[in-house]
C-alpha cells in the first residue's frame, strides 16, 4: 500500500473537496458526547484528585493508554496515514490505525481526508480549522481560536474522501477499521477498565481506571490535538519559511508528541521528524526510529540537512 498524500489539480468551479451530503444533527450529538463527556470527567478529576481516587495504577495506566492514542494520532494519522512519512509493514500498519482510532477523533479515513484538506488550503478559505477564518483582530482572532479548537468539528461541510484518501478507500484493511471506528472506541474503554480491575484485583480499581485511562486521558489527548489547530497556528516562532501561519511551540512539545514543531512541519510535510532544531524534542519521531530498528518501518524520510538550511527563515538580526 501506498500512504503518500494524494496530489489533486487545481479547485475548479464548485466545491468538489466536499461529500454532496452534509453533517447531521445526530452525528453533531456524538461528536459533542464523545468530547464533552471526556471533558465534564477532566473537571471533575481536580476535586477527586485530592482524595482516595487516584491510585499509582491509574497514574501508569493513564500514561500508558495517553503514549498508545496519541501516538496513534502523531505518529500513526498523522506521519504515516496523511503525509507518508515512512512505510509499514501490515502489522505495524494495522496496529497504528488501532491506536489513533483510540483516541477519539473519527475515523482513519475521514481524519486523513480532513487534514490533507488543511493543508492544501492551510490558513485559507478552504481550511476545515484555520483560526484566521473571521479575520485578524483581536475579536476575530478569539472567535476563530475557539473554531479552530473546537468548533469545527460541528460544521456541516463534510470532506470528500474520495477526493483526498483514495489511496486509503483502496485499502482493504483501513476500510474495514474505518468502519468499525464505534467498536475500537468502545476498546479505548474498556481496555483500561479491565486492566485495572485485574490489576487491583477489584471494582472500584475498575471505576478508577475507566475514569483516569478512559474519560480523562481522553479529553488530555483531545485537547493536545486541538492546541496544534489552533494555538500552532496563531502564536510561536516562525523558524522555516511557510506560506501559512504555522509555528514553533515549545511548551506543547511534550503533551503533543513533538507535533507543535509545527512551522517545521508545514515547511516539509512529508519529513519524520518535526523537531529538527537543537533542544527541540519530538517523541513521535522516537517511536519511528524504534519501529525502524525494529524491522516494521522502513524508507523513513527523516530530514535532510540541505534541505532544512534552505527552508530557514530569517531571523530579525
Amino acid at each position: 500500500m501506498t500512504t503518500a498524500p494524494v496530489v489533486d489539480p487545481p479547485l475548479p468551479q464548485g466545491r468538489p473537496e466536499l461529500e454532496q451530503t452534509h453533517r447531521r444533527n445526530g452525528e453533531r450529538l456524538l461528536i459533542a458526547a464523545f468530547t464533552g463527556v471526556p471533558f465534564l470527567a477532566l473537571l471533575a478529576a481536580v476535586p477527586l484528585a485530592w482524595g482516595r481516587f487516584l491510585g499509582w495504577t491509574d497514574v501508569a495506566l493513564t500514561a500508558v493508554f495517553y503514549l498508545i492514542s496519541a501516538g496513534g494520532i502523531t505518529v500513526g494519522y498523522h506521519r504515516y496515514f496523511t503525509h507518508g512519512s515512512f512505510k509499514a509493514n501490515r502489522a505495524l500498519k494495522i496496529f497504528m490505525a488501532v491506536a489513533g482510532s483510540m483516541a477519539m477523533e473519527g475515523p482513519v479515513i475521514t481524519w486523513v481526508a480532513d487534514h490533507r484538506r488543511h493543508h492544501k488550503h492551510s490558513d485559507k478559505e478552504f481550511d476545515p480549522h484555520s483560526p484566521w477564518r473571521f479575520g485578524d483582530d483581536w475579536k476575530a482572532l478569539a472567535k476563530g481560536l475557539g473554531w479552530a479548537h473546537y468548533g469545527w468539528l460541528f460544521h456541516s461541510d463534510v470532506t470528500s474522501k474520495q477526493r483526498f484518501a483514495k489511496d486509503l478507500l483502496n485499502d482493504r484493511d483501513l476500510v474495514v477499521l474505518h468502519r468499525w471506528f464505534p467498536g475500537l472506541v468502545a476498546l479505548s474503554f474498556l481496555l483500561p477498565t479491565a486492566l485495572g480491575g485485574l490489576l487491583t484485583w477489584s471494582w472500584q480499581g475498575a471505576l478508577t481506571a475507566l475514569f483516569w485511562a478512559g474519560l480523562v486521558r481522553i479529553t488530555l489527548v483531545h485537547h493536545v490535538t486541538w492546541s496544534i489547530n489552533s494555538i500552532c497556528h496563531t502564536f510561536g516562532k516562525e523558524e522555516f519559511q511557510v506560506r501559512d501561519r504555522s509555528r514553533n511551540v515549545w511548551w506543547l512539545a511534550i503533551p503533543s508528541l513533538g507535533e507543535s514543531w509545527h512551522n517545521l512541519h508545514h515547511s516539509d510535510p512529508t519529513c519524520a521528524r518535526h523537531g529538527v532544531l537543537k533542544g527541540q524534542v519530538d517523541i513521535s519521531a522516537r517511536i519511528i526510529a524504534l519501529f525502524e530498528k525494529a524491522g516494521w518501518a522502513h524508507d523513513v524520510r527523516w530530514p535532510n540537512e540541505d534541505r532544512l538550511a534552505a527552508k530557514r527563515a530569517k531571523q530579525p538580526e
